[in-house]
């Protein structure tokens, strides 16, 4: 028996109630238990729960004479780690055991699953449209390699020193509201630490008591693992368990970690891309749309007017005595008051409408569902009395005041251009006779 030490694969016998009879010593480094401990432990018990069923049949087959080659199931070790085996096994008839060689190919899997993993997360990258929908790809790409039911991601703001949540699914518990870094939680420890964080119920070294967390101290098992881009920390990416079903250790922390650098990098991706496509869909400004998506927005509603009967209501907005606020003051109190104009406009109008900074000190509001010129009457003297409030600048009271036109699809037009025509000339019109609005 000397020589089975020499024996990197693990020899195991197996009676026909299931249970270890002996083991040979490579399985210490395989599962972590010591052949003694092997001797009368069920061999399913052992088995993820995933794989169980499979591994009872294959069993089956073996006790009827059938040779088993290269059968792969996954065991769950002594440190809560799983083991990939592929095993080799018979019946022996005259002794009433299975006779089974294991080999660990826990590496090779794990070398594969990473592989996959980094294409599965750039395709999904570069496939989901907004950052939510990316989270939600690379939670089923971890979940299939971890077991990761509980999956949430943490974003940092460092000039906030606060932390969000755009993906957070717990069993337990609901995701918390953006707010302050707990100085003293899990996650604050992974973020601020920059090291990943697993936290079992086997021995090991102790969590410092000075880390908390009410949510976290129900996980049987938590790990984290820090996002860091060029610019620092980025945030949190967080697994827990709460029974034994999913048990992370070392591997699995391992993993995990590299895992974190494709999800970094997607992010980082994603967020860039977003920027980038909100600098074209919003006026840098003001924050309100832009020109060149208002006119996308425009042609939809349109279209969908046609399509439903609804009417939409178009308002062409100038200031009038914007200019000598830049002449006088400045252009920086001058794109002030544009922005505080902008904030009074969008507050005048519903969720459902559209405004937009056309250029200059020119905006245009998309009311939906507007068909008669009446209601787009009554929004317009509310932007005009909204808008000549005083506003204050350089220490002193400004007054502002606003020509605006209207115009009513179907009744003024049936085309963007159309519409956008009579409105411009409507205002053109307020503003030379003084009138508050106007439209024909």
């Amino acid at each position: 028996m000397k020589y089975l030490d020499l024996l990197l694969d693990a020899l195991c016998i197996v009676d026909a109630q299931g249970r270890f009879v002996s083991a040979s010593p490579a399985c210490e480094r395989i599962f972590g238990y010591t052949p003694e401990e092997m001797a009368g432990r069920r061999m399913l018990d052992m088995v993820v729960p995933e794989d169980r069923q499979r591994t009872r049949k294959a069993a089956a087959q073996i006790m009827d004479g059938a040779i088993q080659i290269h059968f792969e199931n996954r065991y769950r070790r002594k440190d809560g780690g799983v083991a990939h085996i592929m095993w080799s096994a018979r019946w022996s008839e005259a002794d009433q055991v299975r006779v089974g060689l294991a080999r660990d190919v826990t590496q090779l899997k794990r070398a594969e699953s990473r592989q996959a993993a980094v294409y599965a997360i750039s395709e999904a990258a570069h496939a989901t449209g907004n950052l939510s929908d990316l989270l939600s790809r690379i939670h089923a790409i971890v979940d299939e390699l971890l077991c990761a039911p509980n999956f949430l991601v943490g974003l940092y703001d460092a000039d906030e020193d606060s932390v969000s949540f755009p993906y957070h699914v717990d069993e337990r518990h609901p995701a918390p509201p953006t707010g302050p870094l707990m100085p003293d939680s899990l996650i604050a420890e992974v973020i601020h630490g920059g090291k990943e964080l697993l936290i079992t119920p086997q021995p090991g070294p102790a969590r410092p008591k000075r880390l908390y967390a009410p949510a976290d101290n129900e996980a049987r098992y938590w790990l984290g693992v820090p996002l860091v881009s060029s610019k620092g920390p980025m945030g949190v990416l967080v697994i827990k368990s709460y029974g034994d079903t999913s048990a992370y250790g070392d591997g699995e922390r391992e993993l995990l970690q590299f895992v974190s650098r494709q999800i970094e990098s997607a992010i980082e991706r994603k967020q860039m891309f977003d920027r980038l496509k909100r600098m074209a869909e919003y006026d840098p400004l003001t924050g309100l749309v832009s020109r060149g998506f208002f006119h996308e927005r425009f042609k939809t509603l349109l279209a969908e007017a046609r399509g439903t009967g609804k009417g939409v209501a178009l308002l062409y907005l100038d200031l009038d005595r914007f200019k000598p606020i830049n002449d006088t003051y400045g252009h920086g109190e001058g794109d002030r008051v544009l922005r505080l104009a902008a904030k009074r406009l969008r507050r005048c109008v519903r969720e459902l409408d559209i405004v937009a900074r056309y250029g200059g000190d020119e905006f245009l509001v998309l009311l939906q569902g507007i068909q008669e010129t009446g209601p787009a009457e009554i929004v317009a003297a509310t932007i005009r009395g909204v808008l000549s409030q005083p506003f204050k600048v350089c220490r002193e009271r400004v007054t502002l005041a606003v020509s605006i036109g209207i115009a009513v699809y179907p009744q003024h037009g049936q085309s963007e251009r159309a519409l956008l025509r009579h409105a411009d000339r409507a205002m053109y019109r307020a503003k030379r006779t003084g009138s508050n609005s106007k439209q024909e």
